[in-house]
């Protein structure tokens, strides 16, 4: 059965010759449930995407190139929309949780705070990152939705989790900051800070090189302590 193409989307049925079926006691995974197959399609769309770019790529590509059947990309995802949705957040689950093991990982707080911003630096300013932005402003016009998606707090984020642990230090005295929230900005964007608006407008052609983010990140880090670091008892 070929797809039918409905403009930005193309949407199908699964056909009868899907290679995964509801198999109860087979020890099987049940159609579309399988996390190694989504895995699989996943990265032949993400290769798929990073080499033609959203609009132009298209399902039988996406198919090839993950190396399964179109019944079996339809049961698990149903437009190349709907896949891109997956790619954006995957990315940003695996970035939140890296950055979470940054923070968590020291007891002290600039080295936290450091860690965290070389981490969370280095993956916003990557190749994959940056041209699935590019990706998602060429598009936000037509598909706002897919920017909300890719800009969304929810569940987590950079700014979340810094927020998060920001607000466990300060009643613990290790840092003194009314709001949280924009001190929690305040340092992202001073990490970023040369970086990543130059890497996103083409400015700077390849990822910055790892002691250029070292550099930018400790900087921050100073000026971050220096606000708001625990404020000496004078008297």
């Amino acid at each position: 059965m070929e797809p039918a193409k409905t403009g930005q989307n193309e949407t199908i049925q699964p056909d009868s010759g899907a290679d995964e079926q509801l198999c109860p006691g087979s020890g099987r995974h049940a159609a579309g449930e399988d996390p190694a197959k989504r895995e699989q399609i996943l990265e032949g769309a993400r290769r798929v995407f990073m080499s033609q770019g959203f609009d132009a790529a298209s399902m039988n590509d996406i198919t090839r190139e993950a190396g399964v059947s179109k019944g079996t990309l339809y049961v698990y995802f149903e437009n190349k929309e709907d896949l891109f949705k997956a790619l954006i957040v995957r990315g940003k689950t695996r970035v939140v949780e890296t950055a979470k093991h940054a923070l968590n990982d020291h007891e002290d707080v600039e080295e936290s705070l450091y860690d965290f911003g070389v981490t969370l630096t280095s993956s916003i300013t990557s190749e994959d990152t940056i041209r699935s932005m590019r990706m998602v402003i060429g598009v936000i016009d037509r598909m706002p939705h897919l920017a909300e998606r890719f800009f969304s707090e929810a569940p987590e984020n950079g700014y979340t989790v810094l927020k998060t642990y920001l607000d466990r230090q300060v009643p613990a005295g290790t840092l003194d900051i009314d709001n949280t929230e924009m001190a929690a900005r305040q340092f992202i964007e001073m990490a970023q800070a040369g970086l990543f608006k130059h890497r996103l407008f083409g400015g700077m052609c390849s990822a910055p090189p790892r002691e250029q983010i070292e550099g930018t990140v400790a900087a921050a880090v100073r000026v971050f302590m220096a606000a708001y670091g625990p404020k000496k008892k004078t008297g």
